[in-house]
């Protein structure tokens, strides 16, 4: 395939296919792994973010190929796609309509602009996708000095209860965990309007990880989900701090 893979690793537990459509992303967290993989550094990776050279001619035939399979296609691993430059070149609006037009699945992993998510979720809904919002904070404060150009905690608890509402299927990615009093609250203020929950932990930053006590998160997270009567995933990496392993 052209731009469509199948993610390998930790993204296995995300999705079973994935497309990015821009190259960069400004929302400039501290805690992404994007620039890794690309073998670049933050300062460059979230300086800009430009569309990937004839990505929706080439997700076009890849949707072709596709047509009919009914594996989800997330939308995206290393850039948002509901990120400001979202507003002008609508490559997820694109990509989302070419879904439509294959009988494809797709989901969506976003911390972006909450006015272009709520642009399309009349086509969000007529192609079944699955509406997901990254999540680690409460306190917005403490949200912008991790991540500084992205949405507001409220514009993302206001997408997920809009999207909700509006009869499409919505998920949480409560990754990275790194104030584990904060990831609980989120749970309590949007198990409401969210169908499944992803969880897993920080990474790649020992300072904070350490800090932790995962174990204990472990299952205070399991309990309370339970509690709330919430479907969820334990990511792998989390899941390994269960009493016995």
């Amino acid at each position: 395939m052209n731009v469509v893979y199948e993610p390998r690793g930790r993204a296995r537990e995300y999705s079973e296919l994935a497309c990015n459509l821009y190259r960069g992303c400004t929302h400039g967290c501290r805690y992404c792994y994007a620039p890794a993989c690309m073998r670049t550094t933050g300062e460059i990776w979230h300086a800009t973010a430009e569309p990937r050279q004839k990505v929706i001619e080439l997700f076009e035939k890849d949707a072709r190929k596709l047509q009919g399979d009914q594996r989800r296609i997330l939308f995206c691993f290393l850039s948002d796609p509901y990120q400001p430059l979202e507003r002008t070149e609508h490559l997820t609006r694109q990509a989302l309509e070419i879904v439509c037009k294959y009988a494809l699945k797709s989901q969506i992993l976003t911390k972006g602009c909450a006015d272009l998510v709520r642009d399309d979720m009349e086509l969000m809904k007529k192609t079944d996708t699955h509406l997901g919002v990254t999540l680690s904070f409460v306190d917005d404060e403490e949200r912008r000095q991790w991540e500084p150009n992205a949405s507001s905690v409220s514009d993302r608890l206001a997408t997920l209860k809009s999207a909700h509402e509006a009869g499409i299927f919505t998920w949480v990615s409560l990754e990275p965990v790194i104030d584990p009093v904060q990831a609980l609250d989120l749970i309590r203020k949007a198990h409401k309007y969210v169908q499944f929950w992803k969880v897993g932990k920080l990474n790649h930053m020992k300072e904070y990880e350490r800090t932790v006590d995962w174990r204990k998160f472990l299952y205070d997270v399991q309990a309370l989900l339970t509690k709330c009567g919430a479907k969820y995933y334990i990511k792998n990496d989390l899941r390994a701090f269960a009493m016995g392993q």
